[in-house]
C-alpha cells in the first residue's frame, strides 16, 4: 500500500504568492475579550509596573473606569500570526520589517477587541516584495482604539499547488 500522507497538504487556506495578493484584501483576527489574566501576563512579560495597569483605585482617581491596558499589549492583538495572512502566504514570508501605531482610545479589562489587517500597498522589488497593511483594532462599542501600519517582506515567484 502506498502512503498518501502529505504534510504540505495540511494548510488552513490555499496558499498564494505575492503576485496573487490584492490591495483591499482583509485579514481579520479572531475577537478576544481581555481579562485580568491578560493584564497580569503582559505586566510580567513587559516589566511595565505603572499602577495604571494594576491598581484599580489609582485608575479611578485618574478618571478611568477600570484597569487601563498597556499600549503595547493592544498592539500585540494586531499580530498577523493571529489571523490567516501567514497561512495564505506560506513560506513566502521573509520577515515582518516595519510597524507603526497610534493609540486612539482606552482599552479596559472586559473589553472585546476586533483586530484587522487590510492590504494597502504591494511594492514588488527584484526578488522580494513589500506588503503594506493597515492595522486596526476596534472594541465592542465599535470604537477605533488603535490604528497603524505593518510591512512584510515576501519572496517573489514562489508557486504553490
Amino acid at each position: 500500500m502506498t502512503d498518501l500522507f502529505d504534510p504540505a497538504a495540511h494548510t488552513t487556506v490555499p496558499q498564494r504568492g505575492f503576485e496573487e495578493l490584492e490591495i483591499g484584501e482583509r485579514f481579520n483576527a479572531p475577537s478576544r475579550t481581555v481579562t485580568d489574566a491578560h493584564f497580569s501576563a503582559f505586566q510580567a512579560l513587559s516589566g511595565d509596573n505603572h499602577p495604571i495597569h494594576y491598581d484599580r483605585p489609582y485608575c479611578e482617581a485618574q478618571g478611568h473606569r477600570d484597569l487601563l491596558a498597556h499600549g503595547l499589549q493592544v498592539l500585540c492583538f494586531t499580530a498577523a500570526g493571529a489571523g490567516l495572512f501567514p497561512a495564505t502566504i506560506g513560506t513566502n514570508l521573509v520577515g515582518f520589517i516595519e510597524m507603526s501605531a497610534k493609540f486612539k482610545g482606552a482599552v479596559y479589562v472586559g473589553d472585546t477587541l476586533y483586530p484587522s489587517l487590510v492590504i494597502t500597498g504591494l511594492k514588488p522589488q527584484n526578488t522580494t516584495g513589500v506588503v503594506t497593511m493597515a492595522a486596526t483594532v476596534h472594541n465592542q462599542a465599535r470604537d477605533l482604539v488603535l490604528e497603524g501600519e505593518h510591512k512584510y517582506l515576501l519572496r517573489l515567484g514562489t508557486e504553490f499547488g
